[in-house]
C-alpha cells in the first residue's frame, strides 16, 4: 500500500516538474521546444513525459490551463458589461495577449481549431463558448454585424498574434491590427 502511494506522489512530482520545465522551455524557445530537453531538465525519461502527456498538444494544453482559467473568468466578468461591444473587444485583446505569450502558440491554436481530437481543443472549446456569449450580446445590442461568427473572431485573434510574433520589434502591431479588424465588425449606420 505504501509503494502505491509513493508512486502516486512521485508521479505527481514528475508531472509538476514536467509542467514547470515545459513552461520555461516554451517561454525560452516557443512551443516547438524539444520534448526530450523538457524531460531531461525535469530529471525524467522521455517515456515518463509521454505517460503524462501523450503528445505536444497535451502538454501545451496542461501548461495553458491557468491562462485559460483567467480568460474564462474575464469573460464572465464582462458578460454583463454596460457596453457589450466594448466588453467583446476587451476580451479579444486578452485572447491576443494570451496567444502571443509563447512563440508558436497562435499557430498551434489555429490548427487545433480544426481538429476536435487535438488536446488543445480542451482550451479552444471553452474559449469559443465564452466568446460566443460576448459576441451574441454585442450583436443583440446592434453594435456588431449579425454575420460575424466567433470562429472567425478566434481565427483573427490568432492570426493577429501570429503576425505580431513575426514582428517583435513593433509592440503596437497587435493592437493596430485588432483596431483595423474591429472596424469591419461594426454595423454601418
Amino acid at each position: 500500500m505504501t509503494d502505491l502511494r509513493a508512486k502516486r506522489a512521485d508521479a505527481r512530482r514528475n508531472y509538476e516538474r514536467l509542467l514547470t520545465q515545459a513552461r520555461a522551455a516554451f517561454a525560452e524557445r516557443g512551443t516547438d521546444a524539444s520534448l526530450e530537453e523538457i524531460a531531461r531538465r525535469s530529471g525524467v525519461g522521455i517515456g515518463t513525459l509521454y505517460r503524462h502527456f501523450p503528445n505536444r498538444h497535451a502538454m501545451m494544453s496542461a501548461v495553458f490551463q491557468e491562462a485559460l482559467a483567467d480568460l474564462l473568468r474575464r469573460s464572465h466578468e464582462l458578460a454583463d458589461a454596460a457596453e457589450p461591444c466594448a466588453a467583446l473587444v476587451e476580451w479579444l485583446r486578452s485572447l491576443i495577449t494570451h496567444a502571443g505569450e509563447y512563440r508558436g502558440l497562435a499557430r498551434a491554436l489555429m490548427s487545433a481549431s480544426h481538429d476536435e481530437n487535438s488536446a488543445l481543443s480542451a482550451c479552444s472549446v471553452p474559449l469559443r463558448e465564452a466568446g460566443e456569449r460576448l459576441l451574441a450580446r454585442a450583436q443583440e445590442s446592434g453594435a456588431v454585424r449579425a454575420d460575424v461568427s466567433i470562429g472567425d473572431l478566434m481565427q483573427l485573434t490568432n492570426a493577429i498574434a501570429l503576425a505580431a510574433e513575426q514582428d517583435p520589434g513593433d509592440p503596437e502591431l497587435a493592437d493596430r491590427l485588432l483596431t483595423l479588424t474591429l472596424r469591419g465588425l461594426r454595423l454601418r449606420a
